[in-house]
């Protein structure tokens, strides 16, 4: 057996880590894209 399976660095869940990163990247996008609209919404 691989003697890195014996004692991982990191013992939580894998898929809580993936939906923070995808949360995180959503809200990113997200406030991007508001941002842009505002300034459309303003410019116009």
């Amino acid at each position: 057996m691989n003697e890195f399976e014996q004692d991982p660095q990191s013992k939580n869940n894998d898929v809580v880590d993936s939906i923070k990163g995808f949360s995180f990247s959503l809200i990113f996008f997200l406030l991007i894209f508001v941002i842009g609209v505002i300034i459309s919404v303003v410019g116009s």
